[in-house]
């Protein structure tokens, strides 16, 4: 008898689900998946963008590249309480905005006269990449650095010699300053500048002028470790707004050969792509302020540690990473009102997310793919690297947990194992009240998980919760799951 390949997927999976033919290997990875690099960064999760410069000093957001570099002199300026900060508040790197879009450069660059060796900052001395790179290894912090492509001041951009230009500072950067986890490279290309006092506007096609393969090779031969960002990646994507949140929806994949820096489908950027080619996951960017860079007006504007909690769960519990900048004063130093409402933000989440009612409690899996090598048990094992896994040709399973007792539940969090691949595309929450299941509804859609899903909803109280996973692109591969109460 000649059997359909549906008949042969159905039998496995019948067979699995009764215990026979348990399969010992993992799952085959589902494409596109993440390189080690990747997975290592998105599991930093928060870390910290500084903004600092002439804009600060001048009261504005983008120089014209005109600025006086005598206008640049903070007084007290302190790397070290910029990464004390960060330590304080969670985050796991800074990166630094080495030069923006006026051009001025923050560390003593050969090839340019516009930067800190001119400016009354330790009478020309100084260097502030390298101070910050101290603190970031003092404190065990990683370090990246936002080199903008656009220059406003050069004059020579947008011809040939600017791009010898930028690579001859994007090699000082990777080569002077110790090994980097992220080279940030915006998105805004061309319009009108200084340009050595031509003060005009210069367009540039924004797909060829820089030779991007150019400066991909010159990263990845130089700090191999490093992620690249930009608008189509290849590191990973910006999400396509600076409000600091990704969709509910959010693919880590890109049709990578469609976007690139300046792209302005945002919303596409915000979910990535479900058929994408490459794995490049999301960056949510946003600042504690209205402005990226300091101005005093807006020390009344900070966000508030609801607002940064909230962002929190809708960029990092969105399956992205959050990049949180701070806009450092004219003293230079990172603002006190700043800096204690993202420490706070970090307490309030450790507060809301710090104990799993799951651990301990009783799993039972409509589907295994076997009981030791992917047991349920490693979804509460607090091990981003182990996971529960389905047999082959199983892309649909429900999981039951049962407590010990009763329990307050207002919070979810969900991981899958994403060196094998993002799966997941719709799974739903019932929790168990009065002899009947009832539906759990965090007021946003539960399709994909990826690194990281979190959901928040009214507080049940409930004894046995089910997850039921209604399509994936492949066999499941679950590595964490948690239950919390976050307290009123």
């Amino acid at each position: 008898m000649r059997l359909t390949s549906r008949l042969v997927l159905a039998l496995m999976a019948w067979a699995a689900a009764m215990g026979m033919g348990a399969q010992t290997v993992p799952p085959a990875a589902v494409v596109p998946v993440p390189s080690a690099q990747q997975v290592a960064w998105q599991r930093m999760e928060t870390y910290a963008f500084v903004h600092f410069g002439p804009n600060t000093f001048l009261d504005q957001e983008w120089g014209y590249g005109d600025a006086d570099p005598q206008a640049f002199n903070p007084t007290r300026l302190d790397c070290e309480q910029w990464a004390r900060t960060a330590k304080a508040a969670g985050m796991q790197g800074i990166i630094l905005t080495a030069k923006h879009h006026d051009g001025f450069c923050l560390w003593p660059s050969r090839y340019t006269d516009y930067s800190i060796r001119n400016t009354p900052y330790k009478d020309g001395q100084g260097d502030i990449v390298a101070e910050l790179a101290a603190a970031c290894r003092k404190y065990g912090l990683k370090m990246g650095l936002y080199l903008s492509p656009w220059d406003r001041h050069q004059a020579s951009y947008g011809t040939p010699l600017y791009l010898e230009y930028y690579y001859a500072q994007l090699e000082e950067l990777l080569t002077q300053y110790g090994p980097l986890f992220e080279v940030w490279l915006d998105g805004a290309n061309g319009g009108d500048g200084w340009y050595g006092g031509a003060k005009e506007k210069r367009t540039i096609d924004r797909r060829t002028y820089y030779d991007w393969p150019r400066g991909r090779a010159l990263i990845a031969r130089l700090q191999p470790n490093a992620i690249i960002f930009s608008d189509g990646g290849p590191g990973c994507r910006w999400v396509g707004n600076e409000d600091g949140h990704a969709g509910e929806t959010n693919w880590s994949l890109l049709r990578i050969d469609e976007v690139y820096p300046g792209y302005e489908k945002y919303q596409e950027l915000t979910g990535g792509h479900a058929d994408g080619d490459a794995w490049v996951a999301a960056e949510c960017d946003v600042s504690m302020r209205p402005g990226w860079f300091y101005h005093q007006r807006e020390d009344t504007a900070v966000k508030t540690v609801d607002q940064l909690v909230d962002l929190y769960y809708r960029s990092v519990g969105h399956n992205a990473t959050l990049l949180l900048n701070f806009p450092v004063d004219r003293e230079g130093l990172i603002h006190p009102i700043d800096s204690a409402r993202a420490v706070a933000m970090r307490h309030r989440i450790q507060a809301e997310l710090g104990h799993n009612l799951l651990a301990g409690a009783n799993i039972k899996a409509s589907n295994a793919r076997d009981k030791k090598q992917f047991a349920t048990r490693q979804l509460t094992d607090g091990n981003p690297d182990t996971y529960w896994a389905t047999a082959d040709g199983v892309t649909r399973a429900t999981l039951e947990f049962r407590l010990n007792r009763p329990q307050r539940i207002n919070r979810l969090m969900l991981q899958e194992y994403i060196p094998l691949g993002q799966r997941v595309r719709a799974f739903s929450v019932e929790y168990y009240n009065q002899g009947r299941w009832l539906p759990i509804d965090p007021g946003e859609e539960t399709t994909t998980i990826g690194h990281k899903r979190l959901l928040r909803f009214g507080t049940v109280t409930t004894s046995r919760l089910r997850i039921s996973f209604t399509d994936s692109r492949g066999p499941l591969c679950i590595s964490e799951i948690g239950a919390y109460c976050a307290p009123s």
